[in-house]
């Protein structure tokens, strides 16, 4: 189960990405993942069931945008709204900026920009930013700092949303104890709110971030994607950790929670446990959002 997300432009020795994000590969598995989640979180906004909270001529923001999947997606239901995605990898913003004109989509655009630091637009610039699974790189003190720049960005009124996870829950012990490493690996990184490093811990605290960085009306919505073998997130899912474990394991070899061969035989086994008739997984997402004040 894929707990990482994407990242956005500091030196190599400051990205704090645990995936080289101009990896061709992570450009792939971002791709496919952009869809899983979307689809797997029941549309753009299904926490808004009456439409989008977007005004014709409104501008949206979306951190992290990856290959730019949810902001292209949103630009072309949205026509009359300007969507604007950020990232830290050069290669991703390329992709993404050449997917909005291979598909005419003048209302989507994406810059090279670093969610870490200040971001290149004037107050009250936007009525919704999104982030989603930014943990594969916040830091734990780098959130208020970065909650505070998307205040700074709204316009009063407008909402911030964003969608983090946990590791997915399944019946592999091997698969288990992949995620297990992971989330030490996170702790030793510093990359971890958890309390002994056995989950990342970013969905118990993120309502309480968004809270004290003075956003009002401050709601959560749960989602769930069901993976088990013969459903219809299973093969989806399955793609996805498989990209995973491979371009993940520099990060896990250099905290130094597992060798190369030891990665490689435990993936072996999860992989094998995964294909099995009765093997099950759940893997769910936190959606906070909340508004800024008039």
């Amino acid at each position: 189960m894929d707990p990482t997300g994407k990242n956005n432009t500091r030196e190599e020795d400051q990205n704090s990405y645990v995936i080289d994000s101009e990896n061709a590969g992570e450009l792939a598995r971002l791709m496919h993942q952009d869809q899983m989640l979307t689809r797997g979180m029941g549309g753009l906004f299904p926490e808004f069931p009456e439409g989008a909270p977007l005004p014709a001529g409104g501008r949206v923001l979306d951190l992290a945008c990856g290959p730019g999947g949810w902001a292209l997606e949103v630009a072309f239901a949205y026509p009359n709204v300007e969507v604007i995605g950020v990232d830290i990898s050069q290669a991703v913003i390329e992709y993404a900026n050449a997917q909005a004109w291979s598909r005419g989509l003048e209302n989507a655009h994406f810059r090279v920009m670093d969610v870490m630091q200040p971001l290149a637009f004037p107050d009250a610039s936007f009525d919704l930013i999104n982030g989603r699974l930014l943990l594969g790189f916040m830091l734990p003190e780098a959130w208020p700092k970065l909650l505070a720049e998307c205040r700074r960005l709204l316009k009063p009124g407008g909402i911030i949303r964003l969608t983090e996870s946990e590791s997915g829950l399944t019946t592999s012990p091997a698969a288990e104890r992949f995620n297990a490493l992971l989330a030490e690996a996170l702790k030793k990184a510093g990359q971890s709110f958890s309390a002994d490093g056995r989950h990342i811990g970013i969905t118990p605290v993120l309502p309480r971030l968004v809270r004290q960085a003075g956003f009002e009306e401050v709601k959560l919505r749960a989602s769930a994607i069901e993976c088990s073998m013969g459903t219809e997130g299973y093969y989806p899912m399955l793609k996805d950790w498989l990209m995973l474990q491979e371009l993940i394991q520099p990060f896990l070899i250099k905290m130094g929670v597992a060798t190369g061969e030891e990665l490689g035989r435990l993936i072996q086994q999860a992989t094998a446990e995964m294909q099995q008739e009765d093997f099950c997984g759940l893997y769910t997402l936190l959606t906070v959002w909340g508004r800024k004040p008039q």
